[in-house]
């Protein structure tokens, strides 16, 4: 497989804007399968990231019959459901996508863990790219900002995180 990048490694931090990116479209990624699991707890939100990943992945060549979207009810379930993803074996990689909005309580702080480690305890024992695709804010005009705002989409950003991670996997999996 043969992906191009470009040389502009400014992704999230000269402008802030998460949706910045270094991808170019490649024929490589038309067979290239990805599955979303997106949690429903604060759709607003998760939803306008899923459909950031969606135009992200079929922009650079993924093909839109080769993106499965799987509902979770919130994010604690995002781990729960890649596995699944996983177990299946169909797919190149799984992006996650959640978000985690601080309350008054230490609930944040316990879904906010369980849900980062789930996560990434699902791709290194898959040996798959579990993408973290969550957002975890301080009140809603933070993810409102991220999820299409002034920060761009982090729907975008894990897009382009699973791209790159199926690409390292495949040049040195050889």
């Amino acid at each position: 497989m043969v992906f191009l990048f470009t040389n502009n490694h400014n992704m999230a931090t000269k402008l802030k804007n998460l949706s910045d990116t270094n991808l170019e479209n490649s024929k490589a990624f038309t067979k290239t399968k990805i599955s979303l699991v997106v949690a429903e707890w604060n759709s607003e939100i998760t939803f306008a990231l899923r459909d950031g990943a969606i135009e992200f992945l079929t922009k650079m060549g993924v093909k839109e019959k080769n993106i499965l979207i799987s509902y979770v009810p919130g994010a604690y379930e995002l781990a729960f459901g890649a596995q699944l993803v996983a177990l299946g074996n169909k797919f190149d990689a799984v992006i996650t996508i959640g978000c985690i909005i601080k309350g008054d309580t230490p609930h944040f702080d316990f879904i906010s863990d369980a849900c980062a480690n789930g996560i990434m305890q699902v791709g290194l024992s898959y040996g798959l790219p579990v993408i973290f695709g969550v957002l975890t804010t301080n009140d809603l005009k933070q993810a409102k900002e991220r999820s299409g705002g002034k920060h761009g989409n982090k729907g975008v950003e894990a897009a382009e995180t699973a791209l790159k991670m199926i690409a390292l996997q495949s040049e040195l999996t050889k």
